[in-house]
């Protein structure tokens, strides 16, 4: 019988993961399997958004893009200044 109910094929394939994707792929792909089966699940169940008091979490792309920014405008404030 094919399935995952034996630990070795689970290892296996959590190997497999790793080699094809990479250590730092796999974290942001089950965040967005988790996004995804979360939005389905509210799709199904008629909710609307998040609870009250939850906020909103920043993406890694995002924080990223708000590190980079910080970086090159502490650059540009920073930089030294060049003689003519």
């Amino acid at each position: 019988m094919l399935g995952l109910d034996n630990p070795i094929h689970i290892l296996f394939l959590l190997i497999l993961l790793l080699v094809v994707f990479g250590a730092k792929r796999l974290p942001e792909m089950g965040r967005s399997l988790g996004t995804g089966m979360r939005g389905f699940k509210d799709a199904l169940t008629g909710e609307s958004g998040h609870s009250a008091g939850a906020q909103p979490e920043l993406t890694r792309a995002a924080l990223k893009n708000e590190a980079v920014a910080s970086e090159q405008a502490g650059n540009a404030t920073h930089a030294p200044e060049s003689r003519a």
